[in-house]
């Protein structure tokens, strides 16, 4: 009976501390969730901004003007003229030892030069730097003030804001040293912020595209970048459409597109370690409408829009590293990140290649293929929806998400069932049977290889035969080989047989 009546207490015990357990799992799956849901929304937010978001800036920058004209007007011919923050190409700003503000110069002066891009297209212009010859400020948080309808540099006249991210602000610039007569083409003025670590970064970037002209030796002015205007994100769109995929004869044709700028970077040294749909932006975003449709509950869609010409471009190269530069341990935004990142053994040109894998799923279905902010769980969803992490990986990281070098994963938990619910193997996500799916999802694979010396390498990407269905036109365009009769190719319909 002791025997018996100690069992049963040791069982209770063991219970409550079970419940105990879970309850505290519980309660950690939920701030977790919670977390995730506050930076998909994040996420999910529309790049553009409204120009009213500025307003303060706006209004600040047009009182600080009309400061200036007062004060030039009545200042004396042997009076200095009144200082001003930043004030850009002033020799007073230099001299004086009480004035420590650094000067902003926005960059003009373009350099031609040509950037490697999916299709052959005129050269993308970086800018160097050249004094301003008005009085600009920054804010406290080292943006410039600018105000639409004002000149930079006497060249670009700012026309409204695009955007705003961690490094700055793009602005919408018309240049007006345009004198052949036509209307003056919308570029993009990337202004990065006047804080030491983002104009590193915009000079790191400027050597990734490979040209700038020496004329800032000290490193203390702003920093502005000019760059074609380009349509939607691939991203944006997809948004835009309910999340709908794209066809897939444009999912296809982006994905070669994709992989042949990436593929140049691999060519000379560069990895781009950023690589997601937001990242990929159409040169055109128009589109045609197509039928409505009804979603999974009965109720009406928004009809699907088709854009009218999948030709992208691969654009911020602020995180591309030289093979011989310095690595970060972790690089990649969460859901296009490879596993060889997240243990933490070293990474180089396979992880783009992970990205590129996850990228074209998400093109395919229309939604992203690893949904998570989790380390061990986003293993726990490779193992899902691939195979059992290697051996030999689960030993060699120092992560704490391995025991013995198996995932150290509790398929019982809230987020096991989450994991359950929400991720199939792979093959399980292909829409059609038919052999071009199967072709598609088999170069997914390939790309999707845990060891990352065996994952396919782009060059071999670019003659699978996934793509040999792709239109040899549309192939020529990327190729970059002449043809006379590929311009204005539009294939709204979602395939490209009337081409032939």
């Amino acid at each position: 009976m002791p025997s018996s009546r100690s069992n049963a207490q040791g069982r209770k015990r063991q219970s409550r501390n079970d419940s105990h357990e879970d309850n505290k799992l519980k309660r950690e799956e939920e701030r977790r969730k919670l977390k995730c849901d506050r930076e998909e929304r994040a996420r999910r937010r529309s790049r553009n901004r409204n120009d009213q978001y500025y307003q303060q800036d706006i209004e600040k920058a047009c009182n600080m003007s009309k400061k200036n004209n007062t004060a030039s007007s009545s200042t004396a011919d042997n009076q200095a003229p009144p200082k001003k923050k930043s004030k850009i190409g002033s020799q007073t700003a230099k001299n004086s030892k009480s004035q420590q503000q650094q000067p902003s110069t926005a960059l003009s002066a373009s350099v031609a030069v040509v950037i490697p891009s999916t299709v052959h297209s005129k050269p993308q212009q970086l800018v160097v730097p050249q004094p301003i010859q008005s009085a600009v400020q920054d804010d406290k948080e080292g943006h410039l003030i600018y105000y639409n309808g004002q000149t930079i540099d006497s060249r670009f006249e700012i026309v409204k804001t695009l955007g705003e991210g961690t490094f700055g602000k793009v602005v919408q610039v018309k240049d007006l040293r345009r004198n052949d007569g036509r209307k003056s083409i919308p570029k993009a003025l990337k202004i990065i912020k006047n804080v030491s670590k983002y104009r590193d970064a915009a000079r790191l970037e400027i050597n990734v595209l490979r040209k700038l002209r020496e004329k800032d030796p000290e490193g203390k002015h702003l920093i502005c970048l000019l760059f074609d205007l380009l349509g939607l994100s691939v991203f944006d769109f997809m948004k835009m459409n309910d999340y709908r995929p794209y066809p897939l004869e444009q999912a296809r044709y982006i994905a070669y597109q994709l992989i042949h700028a990436v593929k140049f970077l691999h060519e000379n040294h560069l990895t781009h370690t950023d690589l997601k749909p937001e990242n990929i932006l159409f040169v055109c975003s128009d589109y045609v409408t197509g039928p409505q449709g009804n979603s999974g509950d009965g109720r009406r869609r928004k009809p699907v829009r088709i854009v009218k010409d999948a030709t992208v471009r691969l654009i911020d190269l602020g995180s591309a590293t030289f093979d011989h530069e310095h690595h970060s341990t972790i690089v990649s935004t969460r859901h296009y990140r490879a596993p060889e990142v997240i243990l933490e053994l070293g990474w180089s040109h396979p992880c783009d290649v992970w990205s590129i894998g996850c990228i074209m799923f998400e093109l395919y279905t229309g939604q992203t293929l690893f949904q998570t902010h989790d380390n061990r769980e986003h293993l726990a969803m490779m193992e899902r929806i691939l195979e059992t992490i290697p051996y030999r990986m689960g030993r060699k990281t120092k992560t704490k998400y391995f025991y013995h070098g198996r995932l150290d994963w509790n398929e019982r938990t809230t987020a096991g069932q989450y994991v359950r619910d929400n991720c199939k193997p792979l093959m399980r996500y292909m829409q059609s049977n038919t052999e071009e799916h199967q072709q598609l999802f088999k170069l997914i694979g390939r790309m999707l290889d845990y060891e990352p010396s065996s994952r396919i390498v782009l060059s071999e990407a670019l003659r699978h035969v996934y793509f040999d269905r792709l239109d040899p036109k549309l192939k020529e365009l990327v190729d970059g080989i002449k043809n006379n009769n590929n311009q204005g190719i539009n294939y709204t319909k979602g395939d490209l047989n009337y081409l032939k």
